[in-house]
């Protein structure tokens, strides 16, 4: 049987050229007499066409990208137009894809591109000419009718092209309707529109529920189950048989506990510690969903198209039905439970002595919430009579899971201690508050041991050479070590090596600035240099962790992975081994389901903070015309973002900086006057105001006030905004508005929009009017010329003409008219190379100063 390897080895080959079907038939052996061989080629070769390992061409000759000048893989389309090409079976650099040359291909399409040559930017750069699969067949987005067609526009960003819809495809849509809409045809070059139907109403944008169930329509996220995989799970008994506990350990009687959140359904996993003389054993019991899920059966397909459950802000979206999820899985309190057992014996010196991994029967002591360990662990009197009885077994715990942590810093695990934020919403799903949580010593129990148990069973698969899904987080590149390491040096620290980099190097620095104001800066910076953790099925080990092996073992009732290492572990020790039938066949699939996982895992998550995102906005809206203090987050070329403490971002864009032209030092992550030297960094503290938080842009926006450290305040303090200087959470500080705040707000804001205070004196920036006698030219006020623009608007004007946006404030000070024009025709030549970056074309200036004819002179 001919598999892709040989194929590729065939065309990899420097003596090979380009075949057709029946020359590629002979030079793999394959022999016309044999229809069913010749048939597994023709459909391997059309597989692999569609997966971009080989190419064939128009004339139906076959043969590998990279030998043909072209590329294959994943469009990632910028906002402004042009994309990045992303090579899928290979570590070459990315190819940048202008706007003009992305043909039909939208983002997230897999294509082919060709090579540009000679194209003297010193990067990769190509068009698209093929595209062999579609990453959106449906969008979700508001509809706008005209006439005999409707139109509408994507809330992804990165798709910006427009959806013709025909007036007898709108099935009951009207104008401003949140919609999903199939696409049917897909446009063939840039300047074409895709058509489509409409496929469901969601109702509209502002109605009570419309914007979550819009972001699992973005997603393609299954909220419902089909009914034959609910009947499938019906068919599932509650109660345990004989039959059931064969072969299985009884630890009925043991104490065993599970530790979740307050309003958590699906328990997958509980644990239990025993003191010895010399050490401990920790058991991690996880649900053994496997026996109920089996292979190839209807739960187990839904399972794997789903790969995860998805934690939503207002719901949870499961990835097996909830009967199985939240019932027969679930590891209740005082009921028998089927589970998967690993138990670990630890020396008093850390040392793993011995390992076990069995099928067990399981009846949990309690369940615990994360809130009454920590309260009994510290000490709390009306807690720890309530669980008098398990006092000594959490105190056990806790003195278990603080060794293995310092164990696991001891090895250089990398650890970012970031707090969480709740999002509580009332049924309706509007917020009502954010609720900070800070990590306590109940969560790091739990994470210590799940922790352990993923580590030895990891190890325990890669040394019994099974099959297996790990979980790898691979090294940091050496651009991204350098670049962090020329960072921290801004702060008198550095790297002890960037090349080839222990994670012990990266905890250390973590270390050093602990409790130093840079620490929260080091820590975003060096957390965005890392790597992404995913499946594979190889060891590659994972990097954040320093551990040399990993999996993710601790819960198959809402990650597929697990759940497929359960299937593999439970096999084995059923049986004793795999055979060599199966281990081939388990061995072919590992990639396909490592790709596949890790994509839905990445689906999952960007739903996650999407709707994380909306509620956020929704909160904010609220708090328009408030000023709050929060950290700068990011730094970008067209602005600064800035995270309050209720962990609410913003953006403060660059044109709201109207003291100076603002220029972006990549290496410093920071935006630098041109003329003060003002430097606006990640890690600063600074005082905002809020001014919008749109759901339709997906944004909130604020006007920077003061640095919190700086010695002045702008005069929108003298506005009437009111100060918030803590955060909104629950039972934290809130400011108070005055009655003329109250009073006011609206013909404020009011005012602010046209330039004037309520009281109709003009706004001013850096403590000075605009209109305080100062001329631009022709005579006009500079405030007209030079005042502060609207960066949402296209329409700029500049002196007498419109230009597109700048970046930066305008200039507000008098200069001499010469010197003035030099400045102008330095502005004109970057906006130009501007142009050229946001449409991915060669501008060419074509003004040319006209000189005067010198006249000879006369005799």
């Amino acid at each position: 049987m001919i598999d892709r390897e040989q194929i590729l080895v065939l065309m990899r080959d420097e003596a090979y050229r380009p075949l057709l079907m029946e020359e590629l038939e002979m030079a793999l052996g394959v022999l016309g007499e044999d229809p069913d061989a010749r048939a597994e080629l023709h459909a391997l070769c059309e597989e692999m066409v569609q997966e971009g390992y080989m190419i064939r061409t128009r004339t139906k000759r076959y043969g590998v990208p990279e030998r043909m000048d072209l590329v294959v893989g994943k469009l990632q389309v910028k906002q402004k137009g042009f994309g990045f090409l992303v090579p899928l079976h290979t570590a070459e650099s990315d190819v940048y894809i202008g706007a003009v040359d992305l043909g039909g291909a939208m983002d997230g399409d897999r294509v082919v591109a060709r090579l540009k040559k000679n194209v003297g930017t010193g990067r990769r750069e190509g068009e698209i000419f093929r595209v062999l699969k579609r990453a959106h067949t449906q969008i979700v987005g508001v509809i706008h009718t005209t006439g005999s067609l409707g139109f509408v526009r994507s809330d992804d960003k990165r798709l910006p092209r427009e959806i013709v819809i025909p007036v007898d495809q709108l099935n009951g849509a009207v104008d401003g309707h949140k919609v999903v809409v199939e696409i049917t045809e897909f446009p063939t070059d840039v300047f074409q529109s895709p058509a489509g139907v409409v496929r469901e109403v969601l109702g509209f944008p502002h109605d009570p529920g419309v914007d979550i169930l819009s972001v699992i329509r973005k997603f393609g996220i299954p909220e419902h189950f089909p009914d034959e995989v609910l009947q499938a799970a019906e068919t599932i008994s509650y109660d345990l048989t004989d039959a059931d506990l064969v072969g299985r350990r009884d630890l009925r009687d043991e104490v065993i506990v599970t530790i979740d959140g307050a309003d958590a359904k699906d328990l997958d996993d509980a644990v239990s510690v025993k003191r010895l003389e010399h050490g401990y054993v920790l058991s991690v019991h996880i649900a053994d969903v496997t026996y109920y899920v089996k292979e190839n059966s209807l739960l187990d397909r839904e399972a794997y198209a789903r790969g995860t459950s998805v934690y939503l802000v207002d719901r949870v979206i499961p990835m097996l039905p909830p009967r199985l999820s939240n019932g027969i899985c679930s590891l209740h309190p005082q009921v028998d439970r089927l589970t998967l057992t690993c138990e670990m014996e630890w020396d008093d010196a850390m040392h793993l002595v011995r390992h076990d991994i069995y099928p067990s029967v399981i009846r949990t002591t309690e369940r615990m919430t994360y809130d009454a360990v920590r309260d009994l662990l510290q000490g709390d009197q009306a807690t720890r009579e309530r669980y008098d009885a398990l006092v000594p077994f959490f105190e056990g715990m806790k003195e278990l899971a603080l060794k293995l942590r310092h164990r696991r810093m001891e090895r250089g695990a990398v650890d970012f201690d970031f707090a969480e934020t709740k999002i509580r919403v009332d049924e309706e799903g509007r917020p009502l508050d954010l609720v900070r949580r800070e990590r306590s010593i109940a969560e790091m129990i739990i994470e210590e041991f799940m922790l352990a148990a993923n580590e030895t069973v990891a190890e325990h698969a890669y040394w019994m050479e099974l099959p297996f899904l790990y979980r790898v987080h691979e090294p940091p590149t050496l651009e991204k070590m350098t670049a962090l390491n020329e960072f921290v040096h801004l702060f008198g620290h550095h790297l002890k090596a960037a090349g080839n980099i222990h994670p012990r190097a990266l905890q250390d620095l973590l270390a050093a600035v602990r409790q130093t104001p840079e620490e929260v800066v080091i820590s975003h910076v060096m957390l965005r240099s890392m790597k992404q953790a995913r499946y594979a099925a190889v060891s590659l080990g994972h990097f954040g962790l320093a551990a040399e092996y990993y999996s993710h073992f601790t819960s198959p009732i809402r990650r597929y992975p697990d759940l497929m290492i359960h299937r593999i572990l439970r096999e084995t020790i059923v049986n004793g081994s795999l055979s060599e039938g199966r281990v081939a066949h388990l061995t072919a699939k590992m990639p396909e389901i490592a790709a596949h996982t890790s994509d839905r895992e990445r689906v999952a998550v960007d739903a996650e903070r999407e709707t994380d995102l909306i509620k956020k906005i929704e909160f904010m809206r609220d708090h328009v015309g408030e000023s709050f203090e929060g950290m700068v987050s990011g730094v970008t070329g067209f602005g600064l973002f800035v995270q309050l403490d209720n962990s609410v971002e913003g953006l403060i864009h660059v044109s709201q900086l109207a003291d100076d032209y603002y220029h972006y030092d990549d290496k410093q992550h920071a935006l630098i006057g041109e003329r003060t030297k003002k430097r606006y960094r990640i890690g600063d503290r600074v005082e905002v105001l809020v001014q919008a938080a749109s759901k339709e842009q997906m944004q909130i926006e604020f006007q920077l006030l003061s640095a919190v450290a700086g010695d002045e305040v702008r005069e929108y303090r003298r506005q009437g905004a009111s100060k918030k200087p803590g955060m909104p959470f629950s039972g934290g500080p809130r400011g108070k508005k005055t009655d003329g705040e109250r009073r006011g707000k609206s013909e404020r804001q009011r005012g602010s929009a046209e330039g004037r205070r309520p009281g109709g004196e003009r706004v001013v920036a850096n403590g000075q009017g605009f209109g305080d006698g100062r001329s631009g030219r022709n005579g006009r006020p500079a405030v007209a010329e030079y005042g502060r623009r609207d960066p949402e608007s296209p329409d700029v004007r500049y002196g007498e003409r419109g230009l597109l946006p700048r970046k930066g404030g305008y200039d507000v000070s008098k200069r001499a008219p010469d010197e003035q024009m030099r400045e102008e025709r330095t502005r004109d030549k970057e906006l130009l190379r501007q142009v050229e970056n946001l449409y991915g074309v060669p501008v060419k200036d074509k003004v040319r100063r006209r000189r005067r004819k010198k006249t000879p002179d006369k005799v």
